[in-house]
């Protein structure tokens, strides 16, 4: 089931894509990554978007993300719209008063080596203009909600993966943004980790409210933590299927309920790969 959206009220949308379009080159050397992909997130929503390599998925976040620029279509968080053409190109300036530019978090935590934790952390609140004061008192709430409290003097090299993607975490969440984009951000995790690494999110999730578009290749992951799953075609990314994941909260990685989830996804995702021969 393919979701179109139409002029979506940002009461009730947190995010919302319109027919997006994103061409890489010109001429014979043109790739379409992406083809009217229209999806409309809720506020507090947490989506999972998987597909095979190369469908477009990091593309689509880049371009939600505010880092590039649609070919065609129109992306809305919030108030702030990033509208194709040469009319208007790109994002209104964040003195415009509208709402901030969601929160970004890779794959790797990308973390300055130099720094210690805290000072990672702070560096969103030294660019957002707060006081030392209130930079302080903020990053100590941040390292305590990722139960990095006692790491603050720590510098990256001392902590093991899952710690650091904790700070990229506490550092993402320092912009103060209703919107969280994560890409691929625990695929290098060991599966422990990772498992409790998905508790600790679903948890910041509750508290904050946030709105989450999540990039996973792992269609389980997907199951265990979304509250509905896309799944894009094989280049041009294309949104082919929907599934609204209804078990009840919380929800284990190794259980019944979502490993039925995870078995219709990926028999979706197969058949889809199959068709295209990759």
């Amino acid at each position: 089931m393919t979701s179109v959206s139409t002029a979506p009220d940002s009461a009730t949308t947190s995010v919302a894509l319109s027919g997006v379009s994103k061409v890489y080159g010109r001429g014979e050397n043109a790739v379409l990554a992406l083809d009217r992909v229209s999806l409309d997130v809720a506020p507090g929503e947490f989506v999972c978007l998987v597909g095979a390599s190369g469908c477009g998925k990091s593309t689509l976040l880049n371009l939600v993300a505010g880092l590039d620029t649609p070919s065609g279509g129109t992306i809305r968080v919030g108030e702030d719209i990033a509208a194709s053409g040469p009319e208007s190109p790109g994002r209104p300036p964040a003195s415009s008063g509208r709402l901030p530019s969601p929160g970004l978090m890779f794959q790797e935590p990308a973390l300055f080596p130099w720094l210690t934790v805290a000072a990672n952390v702070e560096l969103p609140l030294k660019l957002r203009g707060l006081s030392r004061a209130e930079r302080r008192n903020r990053v100590a709430e941040l390292l305590d909600t990722v139960h990095l409290g006692d790491f603050g003097r720590r510098r990256p090299h001392e902590l093991s993966g899952g710690m650091r993607q904790r700070v990229a975490l506490a550092r993402t969440l320092a912009l103060d943004t209703p919107v969280l984009l994560m890409d691929e951000p625990f695929g290098a995790l060991d599966a422990m980790t990772r498992d409790l690494l998905h508790d600790e999110l679903e948890r910041i999730w509750t508290e904050r409210r946030l709105t989450v578009l999540f990039v996973t290749h792992n269609v389980r992951e997907a199951a265990r933590l979304a509250d509905r799953i896309v799944l894009l075609s094989s280049r041009p990314g294309r949104i082919i299927y929907e599934t609204r994941v209804t078990t009840p909260r919380p929800r284990r990685i190794d259980s019944a309920e979502v490993a039925a989830v995870a078995a219709e996804v990926t028999d979706r995702l197969r058949t889809e790969v199959g068709r295209h021969g990759r």
